[in-house]
């Protein structure tokens, strides 16, 4: 049975609009429990706390599904990696020296 793509954009809708409402309540429950006591700034309503929340994902974890561009990028690259040969990846070492390359041993960074 195949769904109707309407029925399924109103579903999408109506759990982003039940989301937006508990974490803006949530930001604004947990800011008004800490950050008065603790630092004497002033309480916050729902709509700051929602406000909050969206400058957050924006400056910090962005709007993305999870298993995103950056798990395919990670996945490509140890495709990659597998695909090369000894002398390949010797060479890529060496290119990253200079760098300091995270998977270079440290016996190599005493030189």
């Amino acid at each position: 049975m195949g769904h109707h793509p309407a029925i399924k954009a109103v579903k999408i809708a109506l759990f982003a609009v039940v989301a937006s409402v508990v974490l803006g309540f949530v930001v604004k429950s947990l800011w008004n429990a800490l950050m008065p006591p603790i630092f004497g700034w002033h309480m916050i309503t729902f709509w700051q706390g929602l406000g909050l929340f969206v400058l957050s994902k924006v400056l910090f974890g962005g709007f993305h599904r999870h298993g995103g561009g950056r798990n395919r990028w990670r996945q490509g690259m140890k495709d990659r990696w597998d695909r090369m040969t000894p002398e390949d990846r010797e060479k890529f070492r060496k290119g990253m020296r200079c760098g300091r390359a995270p998977f270079a041993s440290h016996a190599e960074t005493q030189i």
